[in-house]
């Protein structure tokens, strides 16, 4: 192959499964708990077939691509953004779809994260003869992507996103228990898509009795199953006059010390809010069991929004995964709350974010960043 035709070659898988990928975002809390999967048939450079998996409608995406592009698949090439399953489950394996289908080549992003089936699908398209890329120009994206599947499928356990809002020295509010506006509309817009894309919002019973939020998904969007709203509340002190409380249907779900049967709990119950004991661990609630109750429930990924106690006990578990920080070009001055309560001796030990990214919304900047990587440091295999 000439270097005009390799770079050429190399120019159009790009393009491809950087529509591929876009295609998976259309899969945001559409298929949960299944990643989020886009694919395109693609026959003399033309788009014969695309799709991208949504649970209730069961195909995964190359299945939705391949029955798309009918007898055009014959001898065409499939992008995916994950490599296609060989195993049978909720459907059929769709390794065995795209060799029925005749397809000639097949380009991946990346290969599926679950350690026990990782390489087993390209492994068979590659016995029957089927050319098979793994494009690792495009993997950083595809596994951003599916990050949260990825640390799930691993431990059981979901993908931690602490976001806070907090001006330029640091601080979240100008005192305990208060409600302070600090970031610009279009920051509170973005905030939504994080909600969108979350599968559960976890917050302390402190900003409940100073907000009072709904802590909803108000982008309008359709998702498969409701947004959960997680109140960690030791004592039990949620007020049935809340907008939480008030607004439940099975979808608020509070973790407390207290039990279940007392009077207090009833109340909550009958009023359509779910109450789960967990043990303590120094005067806390034990986050670490708080998130293996919330990975028993197929909740993949957690957006913490909460207030400096939630942060620095988040940060101090050594839970977080990745953070988004929200800074206004502010000053609060003495007095206010800080982001996170944590004592000073804490610093010496602690990890630094990684992969950082810089963007704006409004008037105010955006960083995120990683405390781990999926992909290398969540090596434990789940426990069926």
């Amino acid at each position: 192959m000439s270097t005009r035709s390799s770079i050429k070659r190399i120019l159009d898988d790009n393009y491809w499964m950087s529509q591929a990928l876009e295609l998976a975002r259309d899969g945001l809390a559409l298929a949960h708990p299944n990643p989020r999967v886009g694919a395109i048939v693609v026959k003399a450079s033309r788009n014969v077939g695309e799709g991208f998996h949504d649970y209730h409608k069961r195909d995964h995406a190359e299945i939705v691509a391949l029955k798309r592009a009918g007898k055009k698949a014959r001898g065409a090439t499939l992008y995916v953004t994950l490599e296609p399953c060989c195993t049978t489950g909720r459907t059929g394996p769709c390794t065995k779809a795209i060799l029925a289908a005749g397809i000639q080549k097949v380009c991946v992003a990346m290969k599926d994260p679950n350690p026990a089936v990782t390489g087993r699908g390209l492994a068979e398209l590659k016995r029957a003869g089927i050319e098979v890329h793994v494009l690792e120009r495009n993997a950083e994206y595809a596994r951003e992507t599916n990050e949260d599947f990825a640390k799930w499928i691993r431990t059981g356990i979901p993908f931690v996103t602490l976001k806070t809002a907090l001006t330029l020295d640091g601080q979240i509010s100008q005192r305990a228990g208060s409600i302070t506006w600090i970031t610009s509309k279009p920051s509170r817009q973005y905030v939504q898509r994080l909600r969108h894309q979350a599968d559960a919002l976890l917050t302390g019973i402190g900003t409940v009795l100073a907000d009072d939020p709904r802590l909803t998904d108000r982008t309008g969007e359709r998702r498969r199953r409701r947004l959960l709203r997680v109140v960690l509340d030791s004592d039990l002190r949620l007020p049935l006059h809340s907008q939480l409380a008030r607004t439940a249907k099975q979808d608020v779900l509070v973790f407390t010390r207290q039990p279940v049967d007392s009077s207090r709990a009833r109340a909550l119950i009958e009023a359509g809010v779910e109450i789960c004991q967990v043990r303590g661990e120094w005067g806390r609630l034990s986050l670490k069991a708080v998130l293996r109750e919330l990975g028993k429930r197929e909740i993949l990924n957690l957006l913490i929004e909460g207030g400096a106690e939630l942060n620095g006990a988040a940060l101090q578990a050594g839970i977080v995964d990745k953070m988004i920080l929200f800074y206004a070009p502010r000053i609060m001055g003495t007095g206010g709350v800080p982001m996170a309560r944590i004592p000073s001796r804490w610093f010496a030990k602690s990890p630094a974010l990684k992969n950082l990214t810089l963007n704006q919304y409004g008037p105010d900047f955006v960083i995120q960043g990683y405390f781990h990587d999926v992909y290398r440091d969540h090596r434990a295999r789940r426990k069926n």
